[in-house]
């Protein structure tokens, strides 16, 4: 009987071969299961006026299911905001988590395409880290990413990226980002 061939993307073989070897080295850790892994990608974006137009909701869930390769959900808010007529449970914004295969694949286009793609690049910003392992970067214009056609784009707006990783301090999470590929501008870490 044949063996079947599973596709594993690849930033996925190269984490458990290069990235894993690389944080034993430098952290000391004793097993395996001690290295810190890339948990879920969570993608936001909040719509500006969507409590005026319900249609921006709809094109904002539609292009980030076009980015990501997953259904996105619309996000409800939690209260009645009376200045800025907003009622509970309206649609104000779109979300997606990703994880496995598709959160791989999407940080390795990321990486390869959109990134630079950006105008004046120079490397992500590494001071938006939470203390918990986590980090989060701002992405201005959706129009870097390939999938969108920017002939039917009407609104150009930005989405932020959150990294959920399994790092206890931002030194665990910053060196697994950038022995990932995460393109951090050329600064000296600071300690927390």
């Amino acid at each position: 009987m044949a063996t079947e061939n599973k596709y594993t993307p690849r930033l996925a073989s190269k984490y458990k071969q290069e990235v894993v070897p690389a944080l034993m080295k430098k952290f000391g850790y004793k097993t395996i299961m001690q290295v810190p892994k890339l948990s879920k990608i969570c993608l936001n974006r909040g719509v500006n006026g969507a409590v005026a137009d319900k249609k921006l909701v709809d094109i904002a869930v539609e292009e980030l299911t076009t980015i990501t390769g997953q259904k996105a959900v619309p996000t409800m808010s939690k209260k009645d905001i009376s200045n800025f007529k907003l009622r509970k449970h309206m649609p104000i914004g779109a979300r997606v988590t990703l994880r496995g295969e598709k959160m791989f694949e999407f940080i390795d286009r990321l990486i390869a395409v959109s990134l630079p793609r950006v105008r004046d690049f120079r490397g992500i910003n590494d001071k938006s880290f939470d203390g918990r392992g986590n980090y989060t970067m701002g992405v201005t214009e959706q129009i870097i990413f390939p999938e969108i056609d920017i002939d039917k784009v009407n609104k150009i707006t930005g989405l932020d990226i959150t990294f959920v990783t399994t790092a206890a301090t931002n030194e665990e999470a910053y060196e697994l980002l950038k022995e990932i590929g995460l393109p951090f501008r050329n600064t000296k870490k600071s300690e927390n």
